[in-house]
């Protein structure tokens, strides 16, 4: 996998002072915590995914999951497991015959439903879990958590490969503000027990919003519904400093064939609120999106790119780091570098740069969003968002 592999060389030439380096599941964890990106959730029950990975259909997306939980109404979940079987041994028969390769598959992560599911799916899916990047834990609290890390641990060991995790902060426990401190002290410590395993630590805005009967419009960035912006807050306070937190889902897409063809100010109402969203989890610290339409992925991995600015001001960090000086003028002489409070975050930039690249210093994301570049042929084809079926509920 490698992003923005939709575009031509000549195009890649243009858009990247430096481009994206291609990403497996075996790279060291400190990289696949960052390059999960837009991370695109499909109701496990289609019968299509495994072989619209075979065939890249969406040559744009980086990482899949397959959802067993919310997108799967009770009454087909056990089709739904066994579905998830037939794609992954549909990708292994691919990669047999030569359809596909490793290098070309996305991160590919099952959404279950418990400890126990876990153990049953990763059981069924026998050599073909090879190709499993790990599992998500939807409304990860003190009263599972445990039984989900051990479940890890024994899938792993099962199988002989390295299987990640990727919690989901979206239980009551945690929203409400009598249980919270205490939810959050006590997750954020079990965490660091089982950091080796874990890639981000998602946050389940859609779940969290319903316990109030909130719901907001395509014009409201999560962070103006205060309840969520206080959340986030503690969120990135307590898993921030030792983890990738990711953004929420945006709800709202456009699913009709011209929205990637045409000049990005025509889906205004659909991407730019997405656009807004994005740009704020960046500022607010958070990688990376919970997406459920491919006509999302765009805009969430175009701003990602690191900018030539950054990236430069990133690289005099990290050089000027042995003790030498402790501040410097940037290489655009508009503003100071210094050295201890800025390493982190220099560290991180490098560290996206080798996975979404980095902007020539005339390009940035809105002109990657509007510019004429072609785009994967087959995202937004649909006339209706065939993403979901008749027995799905928006995925958080």
């Amino acid at each position: 996998m490698q992003y923005f592999q939709y575009l031509s060389d000549s195009d890649r030439r243009k858009v990247f002072f430096k481009e994206p380096f291609p990403i497996t599941k075996y790279d060291v964890k400190e990289k696949l915590a960052y390059a999960v990106g837009a991370a695109l959730y499909m109701p496990a029950i289609r019968e299509d995914i495994g072989r619209l990975i075979v065939n890249q259909k969406y040559k744009e997306v980086s990482t899949i999951v397959l959802d067993l939980e919310d997108a799967v109404g009770d009454n087909y979940l056990a089709e739904a497991v066994d579905q998830t079987i037939v794609h992954f041994a549909e990708i292994e028969r691919g990669l047999i015959k030569g359809e596909t390769t490793l290098s070309d598959l996305p991160l590919i992560f099952i959404r279950v439903r418990s400890a126990n599911q876990l153990l049953e799916v990763a059981e069924k899916l026998g050599t073909s879990i090879e190709h499993l990047t790990g599992f998500v834990f939807p409304k990860i609290s003190s009263s599972n958590v445990d039984l989900y890390f051990s479940a890890l641990e024994k899938a792993s060991i099962n199988a002989s490969t390295r299987l990640f995790c990727m919690p989901i902060l979206e239980s009551p426990e945690l929203m409400y503000k009598e249980t919270r401190t205490s939810e959050m002290q006590y997750l954020s410590t079990l965490f660091q027990k089982y950091e080796s395993s874990i890639l981000n630590v998602r946050i389940g805005a859609t779940d969290l919003c319903g316990l109030y009967g909130i719901r907001r419009n395509a014009q409201t960035p999560i962070y103006d519904i205060s309840i969520m912006r206080d959340f986030i807050s503690d969120v990135v306070n307590y898993f921030g400093r030792n983890f990738v937190v990711s953004g929420p889902v945006w709800e709202y897409f456009n699913s009709k064939k011209e929205s990637l063809q045409h000049d990005f100010s025509e889906v205004n109402e659909y991407n730019a609120g997405l656009l807004n969203e994005t740009l704020l989890d960046l500022s607010n610290g958070l990688t990376g999106k919970t997406v459920i339409h491919p006509s999302q992925i765009k805009v969430v991995q175009s701003v990602n790119v690191v900018t030539k600015e950054e990236y430069l001001d990133a690289m005099s960090i990290i050089e000027n780091a042995s003790g030498e000086v402790g501040v410097l003028k940037s290489a655009s002489y508009n503003k100071m570098n210094e050295i201890k409070p800025h390493y982190k975050w220099a560290m991180k930039i490098l560290t996206k740069s080798d996975i979404y690249g980095v902007y020539h210093e005339q390009y940035n994301f809105l002109k990657m969003l509007t510019d004429t570049i072609p785009f994967s042929h087959s995202v937004g084809n649909e006339r209706k968002p065939e993403h979901f079926s008749k027995q799905v509920n928006y995925p958080s």
